[in-house]
């Protein structure tokens, strides 16, 4: 794989090594090594100036001595337009020259080299004297770094805004970018998606380098000429970058660190890319060379350029598209081997007036579920792979009332949809923010803006606490009712509110069991609530700003959480501490799931991305890009192999895991998806909307249409069908009420939750 990095700039990566932890593509900082390089250009600079020593730190370090030799000489002979052109090419600033200019005449006055400046002499043997005595030369280009560390106070911001410190003519920008419109306008049609796609981060570097530099009527004119040529996917940014128009709003800006920070990827075929390079050389428009240098990413495929529909389809997202290595990681997407559990059919046999039909029925619907086969998927991480929490005697009468219940359901496809039921909150001046619903659809329960958590339940059986201590001692802990005679009956009620938050709540997860139910709030903790005792375990505090979302995994014992911060977090019950923090999203992490096996977390964000971590180790194994708004729902295929995002542009987006690929955009809704579900077996997934309607896609024909030629991850080229209305299967409206949540109940009844809004 090819890709543009650094080129022509070393000396300035150089500078910026210390401060800026090298990225891996997948948010994955490489600390270790960028502190490593740092302490070599910091290599004590004493030694080197006062001993005479002649050898140079690193190669990079001769080529930097000689580089600012020729300077010298060129300034010395008043060549300045030549030394301009030097300084821009090698991205050199004009004061990291100076000073080091300056550092070298100091070092020379007491030293044998001390004649290098005042020296009149061609330029053949003030080279050959650099290579040979190079003392003052070398002690200035490496106490230049340490002297910038010496004042870092604010490092983020000071790395970050030093970038745009080199500047050209502010007059000449506008032309330098009206000049590559021209070119790109003027290319043939099929190069002409592929170039179009530099336009918004060259704009967005142009923007910001002219308003660094106080440039701000040039900023301003440029912005306005400018910013109606961007994608209408951008509008948001580019109302963010409006805002600021002096450098002193740059200062702490997120928006601009998350510009700065993070290389924009451009996925472009080699063609296109040799046709931008030569126009930019012939040209010699360097200022957007080095901008393409410094602050892209190109990643360079080989074979034919892609067409703008396919380009759209991926792009969209803060940092551009994700590199194609990203999502090479091997995945092990199979779910895991269910423990082996006889179901008992005595209740069957009274039931049934047909007992030798019931056995007979149960066969195939077993092997259906997928889940329960006997094999170990080939696909399936190990058993072992993370520590998973030992099955209890109440887990494995679950697991038979889940069988069970499994050989009623009911198999949905475009002929048999399910029946939907809706759960409507009325009067909610509360304000209803999230909801969840236990696996075994008896439990419901409610966050609200008021910081409460209300839990309800929706059979007839009824909530009660757990008797007081007194009470409990007194009971016969032998008795088969035991689980019965610890509820004191008095307690019974419909429903139970929770108090403890002290901001709005965002997120609620029921645990498997039904024992348990956390909460993530505006107040930057995760509580976990007993459902026996209907009183607060623990708090969880880990996160500084609001947590917007939080999940248990499928196995209980672990949960996920993340928030305004950007990093989501998991945890275990038992510890205080988080036990992961996937770090790398560029914006707040909007919505967080597990996958059916546990081994992995997705997470989706308002930078327009999802990502996916190995719990195991914490890296990020796919990146996602393609919605072209904040990301609030996600949802897994219950085999694992695929994922299903939703966004506030409307659409559904169908994803391959194992190829890590877009496989599926399904179009409809009108607003903001809130909730995406699969069926019980993956036929149908059904998408709730801030649009008030439900709607029910076949996920079975989207996913069986696939080709595997399609896969063509080398070049990255997808061909999506334009087949939403083929595939959506009906659409079911409410009179005034968004739908927040939807859940499948075992036998396959879609069951749907939101507030009305009178």
């Amino acid at each position: 794989m090819a890709a543009v990095q650094g080129g022509l700039i070393d000396t300035e990566e150089e500078k910026d090594i210390k401060t800026e932890p090298a990225n891996d593509g997948c948010g994955n900082n490489n600390n270790n090594n960028t502190a490593n390089d740092g302490r070599l250009l910091n290599a004590s600079p004493g030694s080197i100036s006062s001993g005479g020593s002649n050898k140079p730190a690193t190669g990079a370090l001769e080529d930097q001595q000689t580089l600012l030799a020729v300077l010298q000489f060129l300034k010395k002979n008043n060549l300045s337009e030549s030394v301009e052109i030097l300084r821009r090419e090698a991205g050199l600033s004009e004061d990291t020259e100076d000073s080091k200019g300056l550092d070298s005449s100091g070092a020379g006055s007491g030293g044998a080299a001390g004649n290098v400046d005042s020296e009149s002499g061609d330029a053949n043997s003030l080279l050959s004297r650099v290579s040979v005595s190079s003392s003052a030369v070398s002690a200035s280009a490496v106490q230049a770094p340490s002297k910038a560390g010496a004042g870092e106070d604010q490092p983020d911001v000071n790395v970050v805004l030093s970038a745009y410190s080199q500047q050209g003519d502010p007059a000449l920008y506008d032309v330098y970018y009206s000049s590559l419109k021209k070119f790109i306008e003027s290319v043939l049609d099929c190069h002409r998606a592929e170039l179009s796609q530099v336009f918004y981060p060259l704009f967005v570097h142009m923007y910001l380098e002219l308003v660094y530099n106080n440039h701000e009527n040039e900023a301003k004119a440029f912005f306005e000429k400018f910013s109606g040529d961007q994608e209408c996917y951008y509008e948001d940014d580019l109302r963010v970058l409006s805002g600021m128009t002096k450098k002193e709003h740059m200062r702490g800006n997120e928006t601009l660190l998350d510009f700065r920070t993070s290389k924009f990827v451009l996925r472009i075929s080699r063609d296109s890319y040799q046709l931008l390079k030569r126009h930019l050389q012939e040209r010699q428009n360097n200022q957007i060379w080095n901008i393409i240098q410094e602050h892209l990413y190109i990643d360079i495929f080989d074979g034919m350029p892609r067409s703008k529909s396919q380009i759209d389809a991926m792009s969209g997202s803060l940092a551009g598209e994700a590199k194609r290595e990203a999502n090479k990681a091997k995945v092990f997407y199979g779910l895991l081997k269910e423990p082996e559990i006889e179901v008992p059919l005595d209740d069957e046999d009274e039931e049934a007036e047909n007992e030798e039909g019931k056995p007979k029925k149960k066969k195939p619907k077993k092997d259906s579920m997928g889940s329960k086969s006997k094999k170990q998927d080939p696909n399936a991480p190990s058993q072992n792979r993370i520590p998973l929490p030992e099955l209890k005697d109440s887990d494995k009468l679950d697991k038979i009332m889940y069988m069970k219940e499994a050989t009623k359901r009911i198999r949905l496809g475009p002929d048999t949809l399910p029946s939907i039921c809706f759960y409507s909150f009325l009067n909610a001046y509360q304000g209803l923010t999230a909801v969840d619903v236990t696996d075994d659809s008896s439990l419901i329960a409610g966050g609200f803006a008021d910081s409460t958590v209300r839990v309800w339940s929706v059979t007839p059986k009824k909530l009660r606490k757990v008797k007081s201590a007194a009470d409990l001692s007194l009971i016969d802990k032998e008795s088969d009712d035991v689980l019965e005679r610890i509820m004191d009956e008095k307690t019974a009620s419909e429903s139970k509110i929770l108090y403890g938050h002290s901001g709005p709540v965002y997120g609620i997860s029921f645990s498997p069991d039904r024992n348990y139910l956390l909460s993530s709030s505006e107040d930057g903790t995760v509580r976990l609530w007993s459902l026996q005792t209907f009183t607060c375990l623990v708090g969880y505090k880990g996160h500084n700003y609001p947590v917007w979302d939080t999940q248990f995994s499928p196995y209980g014992y672990y949960f996920v959480s993340g928030g305004h911060d950007r990093v989501a977090r998991l945890w275990a019950t038992d510890h205080y501490q988080p036990l992961r923090m996937f770090s790398g999203h560029l914006a707040d992490i909007t919505c967080t799931r597990f996958h059916p096996n546990s081994n992995y977390v997705a997470t989706g964000s308002s930078d327009r991305t999802i990502r996916l971590w190995d719990v195991l180790n914490g890296n990020c194994v796919r990146i996602f890009t393609g919605h072209k708004g904040p990301i609030h729902a996600l949802a897994f295929s219950p085999n694992g192999k695929f994922l299903a995002s939703g966004a506030t542009d409307g659409r559904v987006l169908l994803w391959d895991i194992g190829h890590g690929l877009m496989i599926g955009e399904l179009k409809g809704h009108t607003d903001t998806i809130y909730s995406l579900k699969f069926s019980r077996d993956g036929e149908i997934l059904a998408s709730g909307s801030m649009d008030n309607t439900v709607r029910l896609w076949d996920a079975m024909k989207a996913f069986d249409d696939l080709e595997t030629d399609d896969f063509t991850a080398a070049t990255g080229h997808i061909h999506l069908p334009e087949n939403s209305q083929e595939l959506l299967l009906g659409t079911y409206m409410s009179k005034s009420t968004p739908v927040v949540h939807l859940h499948f109940t075992r036998r396959n009844l879609l069951l749907a939750a939101g507030a009305y809004n009178p």
